[in-house]
């Protein structure tokens, strides 16, 4: 995990840009609805969890209350926090305070934001409860929306789930099309040559993985000296615990994990994980996470 996603505290400056964004795209010059009313009475806006899931945002509401109006507050339930699970509901989580204008201009902004990374906490929570008790970790991907990929990682981390590279400058990930028109047998000695060269990159990279296609990549790849990660890209379940006896023959175990990749579903991940892997890739926690339902309710 990059050390710029270690806390809430250094995602602030990307946070705030966000808003900022986000009120000029739906607030613009005004609130044509919201300068019909007449009352400039304080107003009670209950928000809710009308799922079950896991909440990520809480840090980001003042920063888009006061986008709005410094006048707005929020006033959160005991125990809730990011990470917490919703249960039973509808769950109230917080109390916000306002102008009544303001708090209908920022309703759906602050949402928006709730909604979606609330999904991605939730999503990855299902996936992380559901390989409990083996020794695989659940792991996102760059499959994020563009300007949200690190509060998407944060959610991902609010649910229990672990964070790839961040992007393609902290790790080494040598894909398929990196290899392209590399033979079989010469597969072994370009990837070694590319590490070498790999020493040369200051900063060193976090990690280095190179993805496998089919056995036989893989077992050359377990002969290549720098490798910290292989991962297995659509390999089948009786592949994945081939590839795994492999490389504990060879003594590897503490020295090489192993990555399953490729359209992992949660009906699937469980078996994944007993196949004795270290770690699961998956796209769809933050490509496809659904927002979770939460809502702004009149107290």
């Amino acid at each position: 995990m990059s050390e710029e996603l270690a806390d809430w505290s250094a995602l602030h400056q990307r946070a705030a840009e966000l808003v900022r964004l986000a009120k000029e795209e739906d607030l613009g010059a005004r609130d044509a609805t919201g300068e019909l009313l007449t009352s400039e009475s304080v107003a009670q806006y209950r928000l809710a969890g009308r799922e079950c899931g896991v909440l990520c945002g809480c840090p980001l509401v003042p920063t888009v209350l006061a986008a709005y109006d410094e006048r707005l507050v929020v006033e959160w339930s005991e125990e809730v926090a990011d990470g917490y699970r919703i249960e039973e509901p509808p769950n109230p989580l917080a109390v916000i305070r306002g102008p009544l204008r303001s708090v209908l201009a920022v309703e759906r902004t602050l949402l928006n934001f709730l909604q979606h990374l609330s999904g991605v906490a939730s999503l990855t929570r299902r996936f992380v409860d559901a390989i409990e008790g083996t020794h695989a970790r659940i792991y996102d991907t760059r499959k994020t929306i563009p300007g949200f990929r690190a509060l998407d990682k944060y959610a991902v981390r609010c649910g229990g789930g672990c964070n790839h590279r961040m992007g393609l400058f902290d790790a080494i990930l040598i894909k398929e099309n990196h290899l392209a028109g590399v033979e079989p047998g010469r597969l072994a000695g370009v990837v070694f040559e590319m590490l070498n060269r790999a020493s040369e990159l200051d900063p060193a990279p976090v990690f280095v993985e190179v993805e496998a296609h089919g056995f036989d990549q893989f077992e050359a790849l377990l002969s290549v000296v720098g490798i910290d990660v292989i991962m297995l890209d659509n390999f089948s379940l009786p592949e994945i615990e081939q590839a795994v006896r492999r490389r504990d023959e060879l003594g590897l175990g503490d020295k090489v994990e192993l990555e399953a990749s490729g359209g992992v579903t949660l009906d699937q991940v469980r078996a994944v994980a007993d196949t004795g892997v270290e770690r699961i890739a998956i796209g769809a926690l933050t490509h496809s996470a659904p927002a979770l339902d939460l809502a702004l309710e009149p107290v």
